[in-house]
Formats: structure tokens, sequence, C-alpha cells
């Protein structure tokens, strides 16, 4: 199995260790972002456009938009967070990728065995999409995340 492409929004936490995990182990990276780029570190154009050239913008500010387009576009879509922590953006996630009829899975970052588990059974190339809370809403999810994608290693790189 191996991840074709990582797409996310960029957003502190979940979202940018995801496309700096992709970037790092050469998985192409991508995604939307809010008009503008915004994210809660960086408010002012060209915001995440400047770290994820990327990613592409879509025309609203609303980053319901950006989580929208992310579930719609990827194959699957893979929810990590901590301890049940959830956010109206992570919640916005599950339910596009319900009504989208998209494949998904919310788990926690400690449980890299289910995550490999799923996406073993998706099929040997896939779109995936990487989302959860930002860093603001659940301190140090990223780190978290890092070592999660590491331990997943060969389910992601093939």
């Amino acid at each position: 199995m191996a991840v074709a492409r990582i797409v996310s929004g960029g957003q502190t936490g979940v979202d940018r260790a995801a496309l700096e995990f992709g970037r790092r182990v050469g998985i192409p990276i991508g995604g939307w972002c809010p008009a503008g780029g915004w994210a809660e570190d960086l408010l002012e154009p060209p915001g995440l456009l400047a770290l994820f050239p990327e990613l592409r913008e879509t025309p609203s500010s609303d980053p319901s938009q950006r989580t929208e387009w992310n579930v719609r576009d990827s194959d699957a879509t893979l929810v990590l967070t901590r301890g049940g922590a959830r956010s109206p953006g992570t919640t916005a996630t599950v339910d596009h990728a319900a009504r989208l009829e998209r494949p998904h899975l919310v788990v926690d970052v400690g449980e890299p065995a289910i995550v490999d588990g799923w996406l073993r059974q998706l099929g040997p190339t896939l779109v995936l999409n990487i989302a959860g809370p930002r860093e603001s809403q659940a301190p140090g999810i990223g780190r978290d995340v890092h070592a999660t994608l590491e331990a997943l290693g060969s389910a992601l790189t093939g």
C-alpha cells in the first residue's frame, strides 16, 4: 500500500504535521486552503502559501469550504485526534466525509496499528486527506502526529 498524495488544509496541528511529513518522505502534498492562505498563525496573505505553495486557495476565506473540498477531492480521510478531542473543523470533516460517502477513520494519534490496518483495506494507492484539531485546540498534537506517521512508515510510502 502506498499513499499517492497527502492532502490537508495546512492549519496548525494535524494538518501541518501531515504536509510536513509528506514533504520530508517524498509523498506529494497538496490540498485546499482558505482564500489568502489563512491559518491561525498566518493571518495575512500569502499565509500558508508561503510555506506550502502546493496548496490551492478556495474562493472563500471560510475554512469550511477548504474542509469540504479536501474531503471531496480525496479517496479517503484520516482524522487524527487525541483523547477524543474534537473541534468544529474536525466535526465538519467527519460530517463531510459521511455526506459525500467517502471512507474515513477517526482515531487517536497513539493507535498507528489501527490506521495501518485501515489503510491496507483501502487499496494499493490513494489520495489521503489527513485532518484533525488545530495546535491551539490540542497542544502538542502536531508532534504526536509526526510520531504516528513515522510509526506507519511503509504503510504510507509503500
